[in-house]
């Protein structure tokens, strides 16, 4: 479980971007339980939900933007858990550290085949921290 940095999302590939779709879904119901608790994620709850909900709307951008459908009443849920007010910025801990962490877990896949070479080609294009 992840929130990928934030400016990874548009060069995401397609099953990855629907994964981290699931993972803010994931996100939010076990924050409404008080059962987050997975060490890379928990950090959100430190922060104002409206946070979560300004990330959320950027995965549900890059969703639309690719015509993948997706549920909207999900979007509307998890809006209104985070109470939609009017800070949209991102989380402190996605830095140019952060950045760097992430890009480096894709190289990963790459390296390993989980995603292709076109769509680490289209990573390293518009990222690439090296």
């Amino acid at each position: 479980m992840r929130l990928w940095h934030y400016k990874l999302l548009p060069v995401l590939p397609d099953k990855f971007i629907i994964a981290e779709w699931r993972e803010c879904i994931a996100i939010k119901r076990q924050w409404e339980k008080g059962t987050l608790k997975h060490r890379l994620v928990s950090y959100v709850e430190k922060y104002d939900k409206d946070m979560f909900g300004w990330y959320v709307y950027n995965v549900r951008l890059e969703l639309i933007k690719r015509k993948i459908k997706f549920q909207e009443k999900l979007f509307s849920e998890i809006l209104e858990f985070c109470k939609d007010s009017d800070n949209h910025s991102c989380y402190p801990e996605h830095n140019d550290r952060y950045l760097k962490q992430c890009y480096y877990n894709l190289q990963e896949k790459a390296d390993r085949g989980i995603i292709t070479t076109q769509e680490w080609e289209k990573i390293n294009k518009n990222i690439g921290v090296e």
